[in-house]
């Protein structure tokens, strides 16, 4: 899989290749037509028909208009305060993340619209640019999230529970990012000095403007969490409001627009996919090879304590979120380190959330870093100048990660509600 990925060969294809090798030329192996049916039953699969569903549903939303009133909301709410359009930048950004789940899609709707209006008022642009970097990987903690969809088919277990984990940490990072924020514009006196006054009729005007926008989030949710829909239901409802919002409310969106729509989420649900059904050989095999339980061996024989193993762990998943796709690193870890972590105690739902953290920090930092890849093509700020400015962000994020891993409660607290 290595030779094949250092080839740059689409990494849907590396899993698929290395598991066929693996069945024809190591002996006591399955047969090889065990990767044809591992393929059949990874894609019938209820709960993964959500992901493609969450994908279009983002994209119509985000060509909806739906972004930019809500980024027009959170101004209007917050922007009368000291730094403001900072605060504005990550409450828009969990407000997108409650549309879209996805966290390049965040960056792209948040930045679009907030990145030139921040340097109107006298915001650095390589600031500007680094936060909505940072600030958007909340896509993937804020439910609906594709990364925890994907957790959740491969692990086996609760959809809505994981929604319900990603919340607390989601609004953790949430203010993280704005303290953070706060302290980097501390000296900034224009910017300071540019701030306007609150004015009540834009507030009340943007909550009409977007009250379509903010009613997503309940929708899915309350429909999930009142039994009316399953995610996968969630998805189908999220595409058919979408649509109508954006077509015959907002009116942002055109006929012409959903051929072009449809093939820009086709694309991406595609891609997805053909990982997780490849995947999903990949990960028998794996485990017909004993390769989780020896690992666990391993790493439990490393330190009988399990606050060294979650460490290395975090070290692990990491150093795989700066170098793989968030999605592609779930899918082929999973198997390998849930038992180790179900052995040392930790609940499946909180690892999932340790597990898409560990992976989300990845979205922020290079080489990988799309994040910073996103907001560098809208802002034009370097990926280095970038890369140097997040500093004090990933700072926080590493930190609140350790919370998250040693305090489980901060993921478990919600969906032992549900």
């Amino acid at each position: 899989m290595l030779f094949t990925l250092l080839l740059s060969v689409p990494i849907g294809i590396c899993l698929g290749l290395a598991t066929m090798a693996v069945m024809v030329l190591v002996d006591g192996t399955p047969p090889l037509v065990l990767l044809a049916r591992s393929v059949v039953t990874g894609a019938d699969s209820f709960p993964l028909i959500a992901v493609p569903l969450f994908v279009l549903a983002g994209d119509l939303m985000q060509h909806g208009g739906m972004s930019r009133r809500l980024v027009g909301f959170a101004n209007a709410l917050i922007g009368h305060i000291r730094a403001g359009l900072a605060y504005v930048n990550v409450l828009a950004s969990v407000f997108f993340a409650a549309i879209s789940g996805s966290s390049p899609a965040t960056v792209a709707a948040i930045g679009a619209n907030l990145i030139p209006e921040m340097e109107k008022v006298g915001y650095n642009r390589t600031f500007s640019s680094s936060l909505t970097a940072s600030s958007g990987m909340i896509g993937v903690m804020i439910p609906p999230s594709i990364p925890f969809i994907i957790y959740g088919v491969t692990a086996e277990v609760s959809i809505g529970k994981l929604f319900l984990a990603g919340i607390v940490p989601g609004i953790l990072f949430a203010v993280m990012f704005m303290i953070v924020a706060r302290i980097l514009l501390r000296n900034e006196t224009e910017v300071i000095n540019n701030t306007r006054t609150f004015n009540a009729t834009r507030v009340r005007t943007s909550l009409r403007e977007s009250v379509w926008a903010l009613l997503v989030p309940v929708i899915i949710l309350g429909g999930i969490y009142s039994g009316v829909f399953t995610p996968t239901e969630a998805g189908a409802v999220a595409v058919l409001y979408a649509a109508i919002i954006g077509k015959f409310v907002y009116r942002d969106l055109k006929w012409s627009d959903f051929p072009s729509i449809l093939a820009e989420s086709a694309r991406t649900s595609g891609m997805i996919l053909v990982l997780v059904i490849m995947a999903t050989a990949f990960g028998r095999v794996i485990t017909l090879a004993q390769i989780p339980a020896d690992l666990a061996t391993w790493l439990t024989g490393l330190s009988d304590n399990p606050i060294i193993i979650l460490l290395l762990i975090n070290l692990l998943l990491l150093i795989i979120g700066m170098f793989m796709e968030t999605i592609s690193s779930i899918i082929i870890m999973t198997p390998i380190l849930l038992p180790v972590a179900t052995a040392l105690g930790v609940d499946p739902i909180a690892f999932g959330v340790i597990m898409t953290v560990n992976l989300a920090i990845g979205f922020c930092t290079p080489p990988l870093g799309v994040n910073l890849f996103v907001a560098s093509s809208i802002s034009g700020v370097s990926i280095e100048r970038i890369s140097k400015a997040i500093l004090p962000f990933f700072l926080g994020m590493i930190i609140l990660l350790m919370l998250i891993t040693y305090v489980p409660a901060l993921s478990l607290a919600l969906p032992a509600l549900y």
